[in-house]
């Protein structure tokens, strides 16, 4: 393996029914984390058929922030904050659960009836302990309020964080960085600066200090390596600083394991709020 590969990971795949199958790269058996991210899924592309639709009921989360970001299709997001909006390609939806909020993610009846393509990623990242029990509170930015430039004619979205001179205006808790790259055919990217970073690429044909990064594979590697493209190719890369061991139960993280016996209790006895217009049903306690 090269020196610029720390792990090559090779994510799991979760049957979440309705016809979505996910890629799992975090959680890892022995990465549970890279910087603050403690969770990254990969779904789709899927073609979903008239009639079928995601429906991923009510659900709570703590101490954590969840980011979904999509490439085609749609979500309906619903939370117990009151929102209630469509999650559409290159938008970027922060959700930060602080100390409890539930939400869900549906597709539209109109939008089923007709049958559609969904591709897209979500991660979580770990909250830093000072805010794991801030106020929930919700985000939306539009496709249009993320920066979008082009790096030795790679064209880089950046999602959060800070790199190659640029700032998304995503709200971050501490050092965090998460970008798309779509690199073409032959072309390069050298990678920004951070104290731990992973790539995932979505496409085949790209190598790391040599050493080939297959599709599908999440990969940490050292801060300012390069990333080559043999063929075009869509890359997410995500880091930034580590926050420390985190407990992960379910859709609960946290630096303290009685908090997340609590937040089971709490959701097993009925004490998280409920979602305004998706009240009557919910996924319950494992």
């Amino acid at each position: 393996m090269s020196d610029k590969v720390e792990a090559i990971l090779k994510p799991k795949s979760i049957n979440l029914g309705d016809g979505l199958t996910v890629r799992r790269a975090l959680p890892y058996i022995n990465h549970r984390s890279v910087g603050p991210w403690v969770f990254f899924d990969h779904f789709g592309p899927v073609n979903y058929k008239p009639g079928q639709g995601m429906d991923v009921r009510p659900h709570p989360h703590i101490n954590l922030a969840t980011v979904t970001y999509l490439f085609e299709g749609e979500i309906f997001h619903r939370d117990s904050l009151g929102n209630a909006l469509p999650i559409l390609p290159g938008a970027v939806n922060l959700m930060i659960a602080g100390k409890g909020i539930v939400h869900s993610e549906r597709t539209r009846p109109d939008l089923k009836a007709k049958g559609f393509d969904l591709h897209g990623l979500q991660l979580w990242h770990a909250l830093p302990e000072e805010f794991e029990e801030v106020e929930p509170a919700f985000h939306h930015y539009q496709a249009s309020d993320i920066p979008e430039f082009d790096v030795s004619g790679v064209k880089v979205r950046l999602i959060m964080g800070r790199a190659y001179g640029a700032q998304s205006p995503v709200k971050t808790f501490a050092p965090t960085l998460y970008l798309e790259a779509r690199i073409p055919k032959q072309g390069a990217l050298e990678l920004p600066e951070a104290e731990e970073i992973a790539i995932y690429p979505m496409g085949d044909g790209i190598s790391v200090g040599g050493q080939d990064i297959e599709r599908h594979e999440f990969a940490i590697i050292s801060a300012g390596s390069e990333i080559k493209a043999y063929e075009d190719a869509l890359v997410a890369v995500i880091g930034g600083k580590a926050l420390g061991h985190r407990f992960m139960d379910w859709n609960f993280i946290s630096s303290r394991k009685e908090r997340i016996e609590l937040a089971k209790e709490d959701w097993r006895d009925g004490r998280f709020p409920t979602v305004p217009g998706d009240e009557d049903d919910f996924i319950p306690l494992p």
